[in-house]
């Protein structure tokens, strides 16, 4: 929550203010008023937003875990208890034209282990830029429409965090790029069904010693070779004026990397597979047309080296036409 405070002004300067704010006041109503019901957008989806409008807003998530996979065994961990992460993530899409979107987000994170001496970890974590693209629309029956879609992004560490203290780390601090593909069957009355692939880039990661001991070998070197992640999803949803739920399920596979050793600490590049189901909703509030809400939830159905974690999220976004 914002509050925002107001000085008091003399003269010409204070007048020029304010005839600004009433501008810009103005400016955002107008706006407001003239864009029709959207939903938001990331980048494994098939929304689109119109040219022109922009779509910004934040995302608020919590996450927590009390058993993981040590390798493919599924254990608790005294030293860790539960571990919560949470994450405040900036959003901004922009329709450059109806098939052509420009997307960024960048997160804040912090952890925190309810058990134990570890200390939790804060700060920027990652900004993501991508451009999804609509490359075609084919009609195969009067009541169904496939779209496939195309998407290139970018990933880059915006703070100087440590990779090299997980699971209190708040990211891997490797530069990535991703190629994503999309094909989404959409109904006239609604329901759609979507799959999607995507395969992603890692770059090496420096740590801050000397040497480093993974999957059976010791490296005398302080720079970590990242295996690269392949991401497959299935989605069913409804969308209509206004609403967007859908229903996913997702599997990363690491293309490489070791699992945890026993009794130790996970390390960077180790292999992080799971299966995942997520649900949402995307709401346009029906008397301010330009806000959208977003809720939902996740749960890790399965996985390796990773946290067996449950997941809320709740946000809000506002769009407008420049």
């Amino acid at each position: 929550m914002y509050v925002c405070s107001v000085k008091r002004m003399d003269g010409r300067r204070g007048a020029m203010r304010s005839r600004v704010l009433v501008r810009v006041s103005r400016l955002a109503l107008a706006m407001m008023a003239t864009v029709p019901g959207l939903s938001a957008q990331s980048l494994d989806d098939a929304i689109f937003m119109d040219r022109r409008v922009l779509c910004a807003g934040l995302v608020y998530t919590r996450e927590q875990w009390n058993e993981y996979w040590e390798g493919t065994l599924k254990r608790d961990n005294g030293n860790i208890g539960t571990l919560t992460t949470t994450q405040a993530t900036w959003m901004g899409v922009y329709g450059v034209t109806s098939r052509i979107n420009i997307l960024a987000s960048l997160p804040y994170i912090w952890t925190k282990a309810s058990q134990g001496v570890l200390a939790g970890q804060r700060g920027a974590q990652d900004l993501s830029v991508g451009v999804k693209v609509r490359a075609f629309s084919t009609a195969l029956t009067t009541r169904a429409t496939l779209h496939g879609i195309a998407v290139l992004s970018a990933t880059v560490p915006m703070s100087d965090y440590t990779p090299d203290f997980y699971p209190m780390s708040i990211g891997s601090a490797s530069r990535r790029a991703t190629a994503r593909g999309i094909l989404s069957l959409q109904a006239r009355n609604g329901a759609y069904v979507s799959g999607s692939a995507a395969y992603t880039r890692r770059g090496n990661v420096t740590l801050d010693r000397v040497a480093y001991y993974t999957n059976g070998q010791l490296f005398l070197s302080n720079t970590v070779q990242m295996p690269d992640v392949s991401e497959y999803a299935l989605t069913l949803g409804y969308q209509r004026t206004g609403l967007v739920a859908p229903l996913v399920i997702t599997r990363q596979r690491t293309l490489g990397g070791g699992d945890i050793r026993r009794q130790d600490a996970p390390f960077v590049s180790n292999r992080m597979d799971f299966t995942r189901v997520d649900g949402r909703v995307q709401y346009v509030l029906p008397k301010l047309r330009a806000v959208t809400v977003h809720i939902g939830g996740s749960h890790v159905l399965a996985g390796r080296n990773v946290g067996q974690s449950t997941t809320i999220m709740a946000g809000l976004l506002l769009a407008g036409k420049l």
